[in-house]
């Protein structure tokens, strides 16, 4: 019985198995680095959302009606019934005037946290004397760019809209937020400082209103090239992954691809141009354990080449956004200094025997 030859034209089980290895294995790796990824960035936000959880259920100090404070939740800011579209207000229950407004913005790698894991933050300046507006977002990466700033901006004009209602002076408005949300916060007051053409900036324009003071903590001022952190200080994967997540997840979509943009990487817009409208005071605290202070470098310094008055402080042995740690002394020093610097710039701070 003759034998049948295999032909030379049609690949040998062997040679199959290693085209699918060739083709199969970068797909897998991708699958695995994302999962990974997923669940840094879990652990993360799981984090801090347990500990703003057990901070507000158990410290005594946590009841605002302890620090005179009263607090008005989950006011739609736009009637999309999202909640990504609520703010709540925290305001001293005494008031004698208007008092300064605060747009505080949260932070969370602009994927997950929320106003209520940054109820700190809130109490932290209404006991102070400022009627603070705590807004939420839509979140990456299920809302990209410029999703969240549309929605800043928007919370933006409502809190002005709406300041006097509140005991509020409209005209007197300070931006604060901390790692996404300084970002936030700082693309916010360039969308006002420049003549930009997006929606969000004639929004913001549209207010006429300039922030006496920008108080930007632990910010993430340039979005795209995520890997330039561990290019600069060899970073183990975790860390790594926190920084190009960052750009996946946020940026712009072009061709499938996150592309920078001028008003998600705020840093490099300063850094290219200068405004055409005078800049307020800008506050930049960071830890000096956080990477991140790389940017408030080259922010401090694009900052004061448009003549910008601006303070860059570090901290020791601070890591990322270590002043929501509130009983911790340097958090403490953290905050103190926030108020001296508005109190230098003009604007009241109410007296208060600690922080």
């Amino acid at each position: 019985m003759p034998v049948t030859q295999r032909s030379t034209s049609s690949p040998s089980r062997q040679a199959r198995r290693s085209l699918l290895a060739r083709y199969a294995a970068p797909r897998f790796d991708l699958r695995l680095v994302q999962v990974r990824r997923n669940l840094g960035a879990t652990l993360i936000a799981g984090m801090f959302e347990q500990a703003a959880h057990l901070g507000r259920r158990f410290a005594r100090d946590a009841d605002p009606a302890r620090h005179g404070v009263e607090v008005l939740r989950d006011i739609p800011y736009l009637r999309s019934g999202l909640g990504a579209h609520d703010l709540d207000v925290y305001r001293p229950i005494e008031r004698d005037g208007p008092l300064p407004l605060v747009l505080y913005v949260h932070g969370g790698a602009f994927r997950s946290l929320s106003k209520d894991t940054h109820w700190v933050m809130g109490l932290a300046f209404a006991r102070r004397g400022f009627v603070v507006a705590n807004v939420n977002y839509r979140l990456a990466p299920e809302h990209r760019f410029p999703a969240g700033l549309e929605d800043v901006a928007e919370a933006f004009r409502f809190a002005v809209d709406h300041a006097a209602s509140w005991g509020a002076d409209p005209a007197r408005v300070i931006f604060a937020g901390e790692s996404a949300g300084a970002n936030l916060i700082a693309a916010l007051t360039l969308a006002i400082g420049y003549h930009r053409d997006e929606p969000c900036a004639r929004v913001a324009r549209s207010v006429g209103v300039m922030p006496e003071a920008v108080l930007a903590a632990c910010g993430a001022f340039q979005v795209s090239n995520g890997g330039r952190f561990t290019e600069r200080h060899g970073l183990g994967w975790f860390f790594d992954d926190r920084y190009r997540e960052l750009e996946e997840n946020y940026l712009p979509l072009v061709g499938g691809r996150p592309t920078p943009h001028d008003l998600a990487d705020p840093l490099c817009l300063l850094e290219r141009e200068p405004p055409v409208r005078p800049l307020p005071p800008f506050f930049l605290p960071v830890g000096e354990r956080d990477h991140l202070k790389d940017d408030h470098a080259r922010m401090e310094v694009a900052l004061r080449r448009h003549g910008v008055d601006v303070e860059a402080p570090r901290y020791p042995k601070g890591p990322h956004a270590f002043h929501a740690f509130v009983p911790w002394e340097t958090a403490k020093r953290c905050w103190r200094d926030h108020f001296d610097f508005l109190v230098r710039h003009g604007i009241p701070v109410a007296e208060r025997p600690d922080y």
